[in-house]
């Protein structure tokens, strides 16, 4: 008998109070055993529960006007520039509190855009907004990770080990070079959930796409097919992603705050 999304996920009484369940357990446990860089000035209990109560609320309000927004071109466009905005803000941000936040959108931009531009101009996928948004959306959240895990990463290390980028220009190495030694190391580590999910896949996940359209009714080797594309199109615009976020840090074009020890 085929299941549908409904029947293996009621929307009841029921899936609400697990999610608050869940979302207190994890927020009890980040309290707990004080899961926060520097213990006590970030509180990532209070972040879990913004969170998931931003991610709710959103939730209803895409649910909300996505179907106005595929029927419409324009809306489309509009929507998928909210999207790529709200990613670089969020990258941005979250590596650094310095101006200079805003070249997040080099990455975030160069690595997705090729991607979609390949497969609109191929046919794989149609100039529809109810295929762009979830297909964009899929590559911006892979490209918005990579670009986070990476500068902060590549910055961290550099601020520790700022001693090595010294010794690195007194050897004649150009600033680029000395930084590019020591943020290049670090900051590849951001590819490893990708390289891992893709490694896995099938093994110990089933994705989403997949899951989605095996209930959609679609036949498994489809659903495999479009399964496989996501994990590949994601690692090519991650590796994008994490390259060019190197090597806007190795330039001294993405900066920590002022405050912080390491002044590129």
């Amino acid at each position: 008998m085929q299941l549908s999304a409904a029947s293996l996920l009621p929307v009841n009484a029921t899936l609400a109070g697990l999610l608050v369940a869940l979302l207190l357990a994890a927020a009890g446990a980040a309290a707990l055993f004080h899961l926060s860089p520097d213990g006590v000035r970030t509180h990532r209990a209070r972040q879990i529960l913004f969170a998931g109560t931003r991610g709710a609320l959103q939730l209803a309000a895409v649910s909300l006007v996505i179907v106005w927004v595929v029927r419409s071109r324009a809306a489309t466009v509009a929507f998928l520039t909210l999207m790529l905005g709200v990613a670089v803000r969020t990258a941005g941000r979250r590596i650094t509190r310095d101006r200079t936040w805003w070249t997040t959108a080099l990455p975030l931009t160069s690595s997705v855009l090729p991607v979609m531009a390949a497969l609109l101009t191929t046919g794989l996928i149609p100039l529809d907004g109810i295929a762009l948004i979830p297909v964009t959306g899929i590559l911006i959240g892979g490209a918005l990770s990579a670009t986070v895990l990476a500068g902060r990463r590549a910055l961290d290390e550099l601020r520790l080990r700022h001693g090595e980028v010294e010794s690195g220009l007194a050897l004649g190495l150009t600033e680029r070079e000395a930084r590019m030694e020591i943020a290049r190391p670090a900051a590849s580590e951001a590819l490893i959930p990708g390289l891992d999910q893709t490694r896995t896949v099938g093994l110990v996940t089933l994705p989403g796409a997949f899951v989605g359209m095996l209930l959609g009714g679609a036949d498994p080797l489809v659903a495999g097919a479009v399964q496989l594309f996501v994990l590949v199109a994601l690692l090519a615009v991650q590796a994008v992603a994490v390259a060019l976020t190197t090597e806007l840090i190795a330039r001294g074009q993405l900066r920590p705050p002022p405050q912080e020890p390491y002044q590129p």
